[in-house]
């Protein structure tokens, strides 16, 4: 979460309450849902079974009826049997006998038309019984309930058995078996009332797992925070404990030891850059102030022209080194280039060749370029890089520097060949180092600061380029590739 960003009052503080109370509500949602599925299966499925249960009653009864024989009063599941010509129910049973004793049928008598047969399942309106006082839920006493018919016709029966039911020859008998809905009811809030409990006992139980898990997984991360604290800058070399697990404890530990060890380079970096910058720095202030002070000392016999120019020479290395001190710490901000433009590589290369100072040894400084090349960029910056890659080969140079540019596909390509001793294979990357010289035989005076190949080297990188040093049988040549950018014409 970003420092500045508002901080959600309700989600708890810490890491661990905080995963609790994610898993908690995740399994919350989770049974919520299989909650709702068995409770409509088991409703689903205890109806069923009481529609089959009614059906296996249903062709009882008509079994019996068939036989010719009076189903007995006492059943578990309500019917009642009527027939045409008669006010009262030819038997009944369960509920359907307690809530309505000795009275006509309560089911509608059965149409005299139509074909007999077997309804599978309909709804019927039974009257409402207002003297009778149901003792238990499984009694009725009215209201729309779900029954299964069958109808039977006396004149298929025998005399007998017509006799025996009470019935006209005739007659047409309808068996109603009620589809009691009180099993499938009571079976939902039985499993309902022990989801509840199992779901409370679950999310407990959930919540209470995440939050010891994280607690577990997070002890690392708080050794790695009580070493990590530990870290100080006068003593960055601390480093944290690598777990043997190889989760991602592991990778955090890996990364927090790398970038430790990444601050502790650059802080051993920074010590070693101020004091060779101070190095660097006393060298000229000692010959400037060793001068001054011997030419002070012996004014008569001190030759003040000669004096003046050591002061004035000394003067200039302190100013350049001032200026590439500067620089390389506006480089190390790495702040971007405000309003790139496209330069023309080769003009510039043209423009320094033709404007480069060539007085202290004869030296030949030439530039073989075949077309323009531009590269988006600020054209000072270019210019510092092309002048600091020509001043080392001119400090090196037996005779000539060649300059070469080239388009090669979307980069532009630039190198500087000097025909001088080169550079050993071992030190090709060192020499891109601050305050790093190969020539420490050579007098300070006329050698570099030891800053404008790292100078050179940022300021490529700063463009998205880079710069290296390619084997030559003879001298060095630095390569400077940089992204391509369109010509005018070509946008």
């Amino acid at each position: 979460m970003n420092a500045t960003e508002p901080r959600r009052r309700w989600w708890p503080r810490s890491v661990r309450a905080g995963a609790a109370l994610a898993a908690a509500s995740t399994a919350a949602v989770i049974l919520v849902g299989i909650g709702w599925w068995v409770h409509h299966d088991v409703y689903r499925q205890s109806t069923q079974i009481a529609e089959e249960q009614a059906q296996m009653q249903l062709w009882s009864l008509c079994e019996q009826l068939r036989q010719g024989v009076i189903p007995v009063s006492t059943s578990a599941v309500p019917y009642e049997v009527v027939a045409t010509g008669r006010r009262t129910a030819v038997a009944s049973g369960g509920a359907l006998r307690r809530a309505y004793p000795d009275t006509r049928h309560v089911m509608p008598t059965p149409p005299t038309a139509g074909v007999a047969g077997l309804t599978p399942l309909t709804t019927v309106r039974v009257p409402v019984n207002r003297h009778y006082n149901p003792r238990d839920k499984f009694d009725m006493a009215g209201g729309t309930q779900r029954v299964m018919t069958a109808d039977i016709w006396a004149d298929e029966l025998s005399s007998d058995k017509v006799a025996a039911l009470g019935v006209a020859a005739d007659a047409k008998l309808r068996v109603y078996v009620v589809v009691l809905p009180y099993t499938a009811e009571a079976n939902t809030k039985i499993t309902d009332r022990v989801l509840l409990r199992a779901g409370l006992v679950s999310l407990v139980l959930i919540a209470a797992v995440a939050y010891f898990a994280v607690r577990i997984a997070l002890r690392p991360v708080e050794a790695i925070r009580v070493l990590t604290a530990s870290v100080t800058a006068s003593d960055p070399r601390e480093r944290v404990t690598v777990p043997a697990t190889g989760h991602e404890i592991t990778a955090l530990a890996t990364t927090i030891n790398s970038t430790l060890q990444r601050l502790d380079d650059a802080a051993a970096q920074q010590r070693r850059f101020v004091a060779d910058a101070a190095h660097e720095l006393r060298s000229p202030l000692t010959t400037l102030l060793a001068s001054l002070e011997v030419a002070l000392a012996y004014p008569e016999r001190t030759d003040w022209p000669a004096a003046a120019t050591t002061a004035a020479r000394q003067t200039r290395r302190l100013h350049a080194l001032a200026e590439d001190l500067l620089l390389l710490a506006r480089l190390d901000t790495r702040t971007p280039i405000a309003g790139p433009e496209t330069v023309d590589l080769t003009a510039l290369a043209l423009r320094l060749t033709e404007q480069y100072p060539l007085t202290e040894r004869p030296l030949t400084l030439t530039c073989d370029s075949t077309a323009p090349a531009h590269a988006h960029g600020n054209p000072d910056e270019y210019e510092r890089l092309l002048r600091n890659l020509i001043d080392n080969a001119a400090r090196h140079a037996a005779h000539c520097i060649q300059i070469t540019i080239r388009n090669q596909d979307a980069w532009v390509v630039l190198t500087v060949h000097d025909d001088g001793p080169g550079v050993p294979t071992e030190d090709a990357e060192r020499i891109f180092e601050r305050f790093v010289r190969l020539d420490d035989a050579r007098s300070r005076d006329h050698g570099g600061t030891g800053l404008g190949l790292a100078i050179a080297r940022d300021l490529a990188h700063r463009h998205r380029g880079t710069l290296t040093l390619t084997p030559r049988p003879l001298g060095a040549c630095f390569q400077l590739r940089l992204p391509r950018a369109p010509t005018p014409a070509e946008e």
